[in-house]
């Protein structure tokens, strides 16, 4: 018998979030769903393989080809929920974002999140398997974040971190923390961590009696907020997409 031929292509799930349509598990809720479809016959499994998207709609309409992956870097204000839409009215990223992205970019995910009262870097991107790779935890992507936090800590306090902390049964990974300045009892704090698991930043030095009057985030990966205006955006350059692209890979 002829050897078996693997089927050319790979899985639609992942081809629609690289097109940017949602990340790969919001599309697997979505064919689950009967969201999606393939020459009109709606898809049951996300195990489907295809060569590309043609013929492949979502809610009734043809998905388009998946443009190249394009990151911008956003400079959140506080005061902003970091989705598409807020049940409660409150404003959005999106809301901002309207004004704020280049003309022409493309439709954008937010890499991670950022609290209704947390600033600085949130990264964008059209690439839903680049959003995923940047977010998952075994990636060891780094997260550093300035907070300014009023209460007395020593360094050797923040050194203690290096080995991770569990707060009422929740396990934190290695933080390497640093003061950074400040006066009297009002501290700066560089932090930087690699799970940013939710309101991680805030819960670990509320564990250390400090009360957090003001958190930003300065860098993710290798791309750093630096002197990027408050509610600005810049693209990312193509080459530092790449080189990103080919770390994660490794």
């Amino acid at each position: 018998m002829p050897p078996e031929t693997k089927p050319q292509g790979e899985r639609i799930a992942k081809l629609l979030a690289r097109a940017g349509v949602a990340s790969r598990r919001e599309v697997e809720r979505m064919i689950a769903d009967g969201r999606v479809a393939i020459d009109g016959k709606v898809l049951d499994t996300p195990a489907t393989i295809i060569p590309n998207l043609k013929g492949v709609s979502v809610d009734g309409k043809p998905v388009a080809q998946a443009e190249p992956a394009r990151v911008f870097a956003f400079h959140k204000p506080s005061g902003l929920i970091t989705a598409e839409r807020d049940p409660r009215g409150r404003p959005t990223i999106y809301t901002a974002l309207r004004n704020a992205l280049p003309k022409g970019a493309p439709r954008v995910m937010p890499v991670g999140r950022l609290d209704l009262n947390t600033e600085g870097l949130l990264l964008l991107t059209n690439d839903g398997e680049l959003k995923r790779a940047l977010e998952l935890p075994a990636s060891n992507v780094p997260r550093t974040y300035r907070a300014r936090a009023f209460g007395d800590v020593s360094q050797s306090q923040l050194d203690e971190l290096i080995e991770g902390v569990e707060i009422d049964g929740v396990r934190y990974g290695k933080i390497e923390a640093d003061l950074d300045g400040g006066k009297g009892r009002n501290q700066w704090i560089l932090l930087t961590l690699t799970e940013g698991k939710n309101r991680e930043v805030r819960r670990v030095l509320e564990y250390l009696g400090l009360q957090v009057s003001r958190l930003l985030r300065v860098g993710y990966g290798p791309f750093n907020l630096g002197d990027l205006p408050r509610g600005a955006v810049a693209e990312i350059p193509q080459v530092q997409v790449e080189r990103l692209r080919k770390s994660l890979r490794k």
